[in-house]
């Protein structure tokens, strides 16, 4: 038996993409408003894309079992919910509150000409986003550990891998 075969959305550069609203706020004071949206726009194709793609292993994995649709649809739920949170709406926010922070607090307390508070604060933006990553995902984990998952998986049985 061979090495198990790479999960696309989770073991390749394509986990990048769901970064990309991360990276698009982190330029937010440099590129126009719809350049940002558009990042979100990415990491949700990325976000649902994985959890379709959950939904048919699922499907192939149960193709016997009576309770297939409920299995698929576990799958896709647990995948969406745990990406929308772990990899767009928390990070997302997150980067967005510190640079909004970082701008400000720099045009309070230097006197940098504007492109240079804009430039460092994309930079404190994308340097912060590999610290936030694991803290985001243990928070995420517990969070639906705590909540929905305790309305799909059986006693003792482990979280899926993210």
């Amino acid at each position: 038996m061979g090495a198990p075969e790479p999960d696309i959305y989770r073991d390749t550069w394509v986990r990048y993409l769901g970064y990309a609203n991360e990276v698009g706020e982190s330029f937010r004071p440099l590129v126009p408003v719809p350049v940002v949206w558009a990042s979100y726009g990415v990491a949700s194709a990325y976000v649902t894309a994985d959890a379709i793609d959950k939904g048919r292993k699922a499907a192939t994995a149960h193709s016997q079992d009576p309770a297939q649709a409920t299995r698929v649809g576990v799958a896709v739920v647990d995948t969406f919910v745990w990406q929308s949170l772990a990899s767009v709406a928390i990070p997302g926010f997150t980067i967005n509150r510190l640079c909004a922070a970082s701008l400000a607090l720099l045009g309070a307390l230097t006197r940098w000409p504007l492109p240079v508070r804009r430039w460092t604060t994309t930079a404190l933006g994308l340097a912060t986003i590999p610290i936030i990553i694991t803290p985001i995902d243990r928070t995420v984990d517990f969070l639906m550990d705590s909540s929905l998952r305790k309305l799909y998986r059986a006693p003792g049985e482990p979280p899926a891998p993210h």
